[in-house]
């Protein structure tokens, strides 16, 4: 459900999704999606929206209709085992928005490059003795 008292006061009072989402913490695609509906915005995002936009919550305020949007696709997604020839699909990240699955993933690929560079590093360095 489209937040559609939100989206009207944001563009009365002149402010970009951006602006919002940068008060809020939060990038501007995510943002995008919890004003179209597709992400529930909490309690406290709704407290802090409402401050930003200098209006008492009630003004901006309509309630949430739930929806899940699962990607079966993705590995991060699955657990996918095989017993007797039977495939079960496991999905315990629902609630988490695309964008942050996928900073998290390109964090955990820096990471273990890291790591790989500093195992390396400690092979040719020289031993210190003790």
């Amino acid at each position: 459900m489209q937040k559609e008292k939100l989206r009207v006061i944001r563009k009365q009072k002149g402010y970009t999704q951006q602006q919002i989402a940068d008060f809020i913490a939060t990038d501007v695609s995510n943002y995008s999606r919890k004003e179209s509906g597709e992400v529930k915005i909490i309690r406290d995002e709704w407290d802090k929206i409402a401050r930003f936009l200098e209006v008492p919550v009630e003004d901006i305020y309509e309630e949430e209709e739930a929806t899940v949007v699962i990607n079966n696709d993705h590995p991060v997604f699955n657990d996918r085992s095989s017993s007797a020839g039977v495939i079960t699909t496991q999905n315990h990240y629902d609630n988490i928005p695309g964008t942050v699955i996928e900073n998290l993933q390109g964090y955990i690929a820096l990471l273990k490059e890291e790591i790989e560079r500093l195992k390396e590093e400690l092979k040719s360095s020289p031993r210190i003795k003790k």
